[in-house]
């Protein structure tokens, strides 16, 4: 079964390819719109009036783009994935960004795509510090970078992805009038994944119930997880925590075990011929009783159900 996980792959690393620019509302729909109507759209020189924006912007949307598995490469060069024209075609699911599962989608695609978006997997998957400051994280990102990956990579390039990751989900401080135009125009700010603590240079990234995270959305987190492993059997603690630098759910939405059981519990209502939870010798486990469903199908229940 094809799935979009990019899982954590020494070799495979890449910092700072966004020029600075962080994703924005409008970006995924428009720049996957243009190039699904015309595949040499970022090598043109029509980008900059068909997307409204620099030379800079329109290589940072084809990043946001491969960084959120809606474009991926291929022997042919870039290709619209399956993914991509599911959501953002214009007849897709949700050619204009509205709903939030969405967002959670895209959060998700960044946060298990070590390949495009190392920083953000290493963040969400392997950074376990719920206060911190940009200083700590970027500091523990770059032992992470020395540590484990193969290759050269600039400390400086890699320790300012930490700035964008808090750039790009935890509102600014409101102090001038392009902040407050970064803040609206930054989607991944209304997940409350990452939250400033006011008067100190500290934020904050903790598990919780995460109620806006629609079942259609685990789902189908789920299901990747699945097919990447090539199992159908899987620990909740494992999907919780994940294996060594692997892909952890739970960590991923910010859940408490208590929260990523109930939202178990609600997929296996919603699903009872897909997924089952069983207690084997003392340990909950997730089960895929039938892998015939593929991971767009909950995507698909989902935003159908939402019309």
């Amino acid at each position: 079964m094809e799935s979009f996980l990019k899982p954590f792959n020494p070799k495979k690393a890449s910092f700072g390819r966004h020029e600075t620019f962080a994703l924005r509302y409008a970006w995924l729909s428009k720049g996957f719109q243009a190039f699904d109507s015309n595949k040499a759209i970022f090598s043109s020189e029509e980008a900059t009036i068909e997307l409204g924006v620099g030379k800079n912007m329109v290589n940072a949307i084809k990043y946001w783009l491969r960084a959120t598995s809606m474009l991926d490469d291929s022997e042919d060069g870039l290709i619209a994935t399956s993914l991509g024209k599911a959501i953002f075609s214009e007849d897709g699911y949700d050619s204009y960004l509205e709903d939030e599962a969405t967002i959670w989608l895209c959060h998700w695609l960044l946060a298990t795509n070590f390949d495009n978006a190392s920083a953000w997997y290493w963040f969400f998957n392997c950074f376990h510090k719920s206060e911190f400051t940009n200083e700590e994280a970027a500091e523990a990102l770059a032992d992470f970078v020395r540590n484990n990956l193969s290759g050269k990579h600039s400390e400086k390039t890699v320790k300012q992805e930490v700035a964008m990751i808090l750039r790009m989900y935890c509102p600014p401080k409101i102090n001038a009038k392009a902040q407050i135009e970064d803040s609206l125009d930054a989607p991944l700010t209304s997940l409350n994944l990452i939250i400033a603590v006011e008067g100190f240079h500290l934020y904050r990234s903790f598990a919780n119930e995460q109620p806006t995270l629609p079942v259609g959305m685990v789902g189908y987190a789920v299901n990747e997880v699945f097919n990447q492993r090539q199992v159908d059997t899987l620990p909740i603690n494992d999907l919780m925590y994940g294996q060594k630098y692997g892909i952890a759910m739970g960590s991923v939405f910010r859940l408490t075990e208590g929260a990523l059981l109930a939202k178990l519990e609600n997929l296996v209502k919603a699903y009872p011929t897909v997924f089952q939870i069983n207690e084997t010798a003392g340990i909950n486990q997730l089960y895929r009783i039938d892998s015939s469903t593929s991971s767009l199908d909950f995507l698909r229940h989902h935003y159908q159900s939402a019309v």
